[in-house]
């Protein structure tokens, strides 16, 4: 199987072209490849597929196997992969996601690309929807208790859940031990990636994030968005002006229109490098 591993600000993939290359079993194959010591090393899978609907379409894998909806960094990596390799030719593209289609604006340099703007979509903010197990229609810095402690939330889905949790401090949080009992929480009935966050400033914000399936990582584009919204309507930062979200693997700038209520996010994708990989004892051929 040919591949390339890609990451935005560090959210690493190893991505496919599915134009070209045919995965029997992505779920095994994602656990595979995203071994760091017997693997290639990734927080997942990413198939690049035809669609009927777009240019093309994204099928993401964690590296537990599961499938996921939506990827904020992935698509922005699948936007560069789209245009570097050929698939268009075009620097206003649509990729078709398990969360629907995304509209993504390009910025080429030297014939490749270096930034990706994505249209987001809509927050979604209604509990059932997103969902979160809650008396009320939306979560919005609501109590929950976790290991003993009890902790404020704001809900917010950008295609997947997030729970975004307010503290003094991440830079010494034991994400590792909060992080697992955050996502498997009675709350969060399909499991929950958290946000946990610092505000600098009225226009940045510090975050790091446990993602369901993968564990921490570097960099969550979903979650960023779901950062700023969610700092928006909690009154933390202003909300006419983009808003800096720090990642640990570097920063993403995101706009919440409110008029159209449209998320805008905006950040780097990079190719790390191009290879192949022998997946003839998994029964892919």
């Amino acid at each position: 199987m040919k591949f390339t591993k890609m990451h935005g600000i560090g959210n690493d993939y190893v991505y496919v072209n599915c134009f070209e290359e045919t995965v029997k079993d992505p779920s095994a194959v994602a656990k595979f490849v995203s071994d760091r010591h017997f693997g290639i090393g990734s927080d997942g899978l990413i198939l690049i597929k035809p669609s009927e609907a777009a240019d093309c379409e994204m099928d993401m894998y964690n590296l537990d196997g599961s499938q996921g909806a939506m990827c904020g960094n992935g698509i922005r990596c699948v936007a560069k992969y789209a245009y570097d390799y050929g698939i268009v030719n075009k620097t206003s593209i649509s990729v078709d996601t398990k969360s629907g289609i995304k509209y993504l604006d390009l910025t080429v340099k030297n014939g490749k690309v270096s930034t990706v703007k994505v249209n987001m979509g809509s927050p979604m903010l209604t509990a059932s929807q997103i969902p979160v197990v809650a008396e009320t229609e939306e979560v919005l810095d609501a109590p929950i208790e976790v290991n003993g402690t009890t902790y404020h939330f704001t809900a917010v889905s950008m295609g997947n859940p997030h729970a975004i949790v307010y503290m003094d401090d991440v830079d010494s949080l034991e994400i590792e031990k909060i992080g697992p009992a955050f996502e498997s929480h009675v709350c969060f009935p399909d499991r929950v990636n958290t946000e946990f966050v610092k505000v600098i400033d009225r226009h940045t914000l510090q975050m790091r994030v446990w993602e369901r399936g993968s564990g921490e990582t570097l960099a969550c584009g979903t979650g960023a968005c779901a950062v700023a919204v969610a700092s928006i309507l909690n009154g933390h930062v202003d909300g006419d002006t983009p808003v800096t979200v720090k990642l640990l693997g570097g920063d993403l700038e995101i706009f919440w229109d409110r008029n159209d209520n449209l998320v805008y996010m905006t950040g780097p994708a990079t190719t790390v490098f191009d290879g192949e990989i022998d997946l003839s004892f998994l029964g892919e051929k």
